[in-house]
C-alpha cells in the first residue's frame, strides 16, 4: 500500500502597502489616517493633540490632494495594483505551498484589521508578513508592523517576517529590466541622465538610526552595477511634507539643476516604489515632467514600477519561501 500524502501546510501571506483613496470623498479620511500615525508625525503631547492636528491638516490639504487624484483618474490605483501582485504571487506560490495572499493597507481599505479578520477565517498554519517597501524605514515597514502588533490577536499562528529586500538579486533584476525598457524610448540612450528618485524622509529619522537612506543608496549602486550603464546619474528624494529638514537633494531641485546644466534627456527611476500611485503618476509624471520641459529638458521619461512583472513576482515568492525557512518572530524589536 502507498502511504497517504501528508497535507501541505496552509500559509497566509500578508502584503503591506501604503494604501490610497478610492474616490474623491475618501481623500480627507485617508489623509486623516496618514497624519494620525505617530510613526509619521511626532509631536509633544501627541496623545492629546494628534487627532485634532491630523483633522486640521487633512482638511486643509484635501482640496489640493483631491485635485492631484482627479488628474490621474480620481482615485489611487494602488489597491488594484497590489491585489494584482497578490494574485500573481499566490499563483506562483501554489506550486510548492498551500498559500493565500492577502493585502493590508496602512491608511485605507483593506486596512490591517480587515486583513487579520480574513486570516482568522482562513486559519493558516503559518503567516508571512511581506511589506512591499524594498528599503526598511520606521515610517513605512516599521509603521505597518506597529499597526499589525496593535491589531493582532495573541493566538495567531507562527509568524515570519520579510523585513526588507533592497538588495535581493531578483528585485534588482526587475528594476534593471524596467530601466532597459525605458531607455529604449530614447534615440541616444547613452546620453540619458538617470535620476533615481526615492520617497523622502525627515533627516531626524536617519539621525535616530533609520537605515532607509543607506539601503536606497545600496539599491542604486547594485542596479547600476547590474545594468552596467555608464550614464551620469543622480539620487534624489521626493514628496516632502512639513517644515522639517528632509533628505536632499529633492527631485524638484535636481530637475532644475539638470536643466541649468543643459541636460536634454532624463529618465526618472522611482527606486523605492513597486506600484504606481500618486507619487509616480502625478508628482513625477505630471509635475516633474512640466518642470523639466520648463527648464529646457527635451525628453523626459519615467520608468514604470516593477508591478507584477514575472521577475519581481519571482522575487516575492523567493522572499516568502526564505522567510518560512527561518525561525518565526519572537522579538519584534530584533
Amino acid at each position: 500500500m502507498t502511504s497517504p500524502i501528508a497535507p501541505r501546510e496552509k500559509v497566509g501571506v500578508v502584503l503591506f502597502q501604503l494604501g490610497g483613496p478610492d474616490g474623491p470623498e475618501t481623500v480627507e479620511p485617508f489623509l486623516y489616517n496618514l497624519f494620525c500615525d505617530p510613526d509619521i508625525i511626532e509631536i509633544p503631547l501627541g496623545w492629546l493633540l494628534r487627532r485634532p492636528l491630523a483633522r486640521w491638516i487633512s482638511r486643509k490639504r484635501a482640496p489640493k490632494v483631491a485635485a492631484a487624484y482627479r488628474a490621474i483618474g480620481g482615485r489611487s490605483p494602488i489597491r488594484y495594483l497590489t491585489e494584482r501582485q497578490a494574485r500573481a504571487l499566490e499563483q506562483t506560490l501554489q506550486t510548492d505551498l498551500d498559500a493565500r495572499v492577502l493585502v493590508a493597507m496602512r491608511y485605507w481599505h483593506p486596512l490591517t484589521n480587515e486583513a487579520i479578520a480574513e486570516l482568522e477565517k482562513l486559519a493558516p498554519d503559518k503567516i508571512v508578513l511581506l511589506p512591499l517597501y524594498p528599503q526598511y524605514s520606521l515610517a513605512t515597514t516599521g509603521s505597518s508592523l506597529n499597526e499589525w502588533r496593535c491589531c493582532v490577536s495573541k493566538r495567531m499562528p507562527p509568524t515570519h517576517l520579510v523585513k526588507e529586500f533592497f538588495s535581493h538579486p531578483m528585485y534588482i533584476a526587475s528594476v534593471v529590466e524596467k530601466i532597459a525598457l525605458s531607455l529604449s524610448h530614447f534615440d541616444r540612450p547613452e546620453n540619458v541622465h538617470l535620476v533615481f528618485s526615492a520617497h523622502g524622509l525627515p533627516v531626524s529619522f536617519i539621525e535616530r538610526g533609520d537605515p532607509y537612506q543607506r539601503q536606497v543608496e545600496a539599491t542604486v549602486k547594485l542596479t547600476l552595477e547590474r545594468g552596467a550603464w555608464q550614464n551620469p546619474h543622480t539620487l534624489c528624494y521626493q514628496s516632502r511634507v512639513g517644515p522639517q529638514k528632509w533628505l536632499e537633494p529633492s527631485l524638484h531641485e535636481t530637475i532644475e539643476r539638470l536643466g541649468r546644466e543643459g541636460v536634454k534627456q532624463v529618465l526618472v527611476i522611482p527606486i523605492a516604489f513597486v506600484s504606481e500611485h500618486i507619487e509616480t503618476l502625478h508628482e513625477i509624471n505630471i509635475e516633474s515632467r512640466e518642470e523639466a520641459l520648463a527648464h529646457g529638458i527635451e525628453q523626459f521619461e519615467m520608468m514604470p514600477a516593477v508591478g507584477d512583472s514575472a521577475t519581481f513576482i519571482a522575487c516575492l515568492a523567493d522572499l516568502v519561501k526564505t522567510a518560512l525557512a527561518q525561525p518565526p518572530i519572537k522579538d519584534w524589536d530584533e
